[in-house]
């Protein structure tokens, strides 16, 4: 089953504190946002990608695609101030329906399996996010005091890709759009129809680069794999 993945780019990285994009940072001589890239150039099943991002950094951004050979990305659309804008203008440039995968360019560990089986259950109920299990015990707390321990076996540390059907993501981006609502994710719009949201257990090394010891992190994956 083919897909085409969706990717908002145009963050400010401002808890990496590194003054610019983060994604322009480098994990073994390779800029993070290659690395993600990579993932789905080189998935057979990838038709293509949307890269939403800040227009001033349009022109170095395709100088990083053709230097590493990046071909699958069909259009570089123009990012909104909030994550929800930048997915929504890629929603509004994809025109091919079917399968759509929403995953951060900031997350080049994912991997294909995991995708596999997103696709495959986005294609058979609408939804599909990747997940981990949380491992710590959690509680629930106001203004710094603890009030309750919650139940870990029912909660969920949420990742991406996030995949669906194209109509179901396209109607509820508009719907929240129009009603003037920002999400934390996708999938949360999704909710807000009613629609079910089906979890692909994915794997803890897909973090997110947001801070400096991610970095370290993903240097020590790379060095693993």
């Amino acid at each position: 089953m083919n897909y085409t993945v969706m990717m908002p780019a145009a963050g400010s990285g401002q808890r990496m504190g590194a003054g610019y994009n983060k994604l322009f940072l480098e994990l073994d001589d390779k800029p993070i946002l290659i690395h993600t890239l990579e993932v789905f150039e080189g998935d057979p099943s990838c038709d293509g990608i949307i890269l939403a991002i800040k227009p001033d950094e349009r022109a170095k951004i395709q100088s990083l695609l053709e230097r590493f050979t990046i071909k699958k990305v069909k259009a570089l659309v123009n990012g909104g101030e909030e994550r929800q804008g930048s997915v929504a203008a890629c929603i509004r440039a994809h025109d091919a329906g079917g399968i759509v995968l929403v995953h951060d360019a900031a997350r080049p560990f994912i991997r294909r399996s995991v995708i596999a089986e997103l696709v495959e259950v986005a294609d058979g109920h609408g939804a599909a996010i990747a997940g981990v299990r949380a491992k710590d015990t959690m509680k629930y707390a106001q203004a710094g005091v603890v009030e309750g321990t919650v139940d870990r076996e029912k909660l969920w540390i949420i990742q991406t890709p996030q995949a669906f059907q194209y109509d179901l993501l396209r109607q509820a981006s508009d719907q929240a759009q129009a009603e003037d609502f920002l999400g934390t994710d996708e999938s949360m719009l999704v909710e807000r129809l009613g629609e079910p949201v089906r979890i692909v257990e994915s794997s803890y090394d897909n973090v997110k680069m947001t801070t400096q010891e991610d970095l370290v992190f993903g240097e020590a994956l790379l060095k693993r794999r």
